[in-house]
């Protein structure tokens, strides 16, 4: 079995399946917004790039605030 079929990309959707949206409708899970992720599919490569990088981001703010 090829290994290929495994390997996750980085543009595949960055869900953890760990579902749960906060007061600003971000999953605490993947760090998307709704709008975001219920638009995923319809997304270039480069979009969805730039949406990983502002998940990275949001995941830092918010693992700072929980150390407040």
């Amino acid at each position: 079995m090829s290994n290929s079929k495994h390997k996750k990309r980085l543009t595949d959707s960055p869900c953890v399946s760990n579902c749960c949206l906060d007061n600003d409708d971000i999953c605490l899970g993947c760090f998307r917004h709704i709008d975001e992720i219920v638009a995923w599919r319809g997304y270039s490569d480069q979009e969805k790039q730039r949406i990983i990088a502002l998940c990275c981001q949001r995941q830092i703010k918010h693992d700072y605030n929980k150390t407040i």
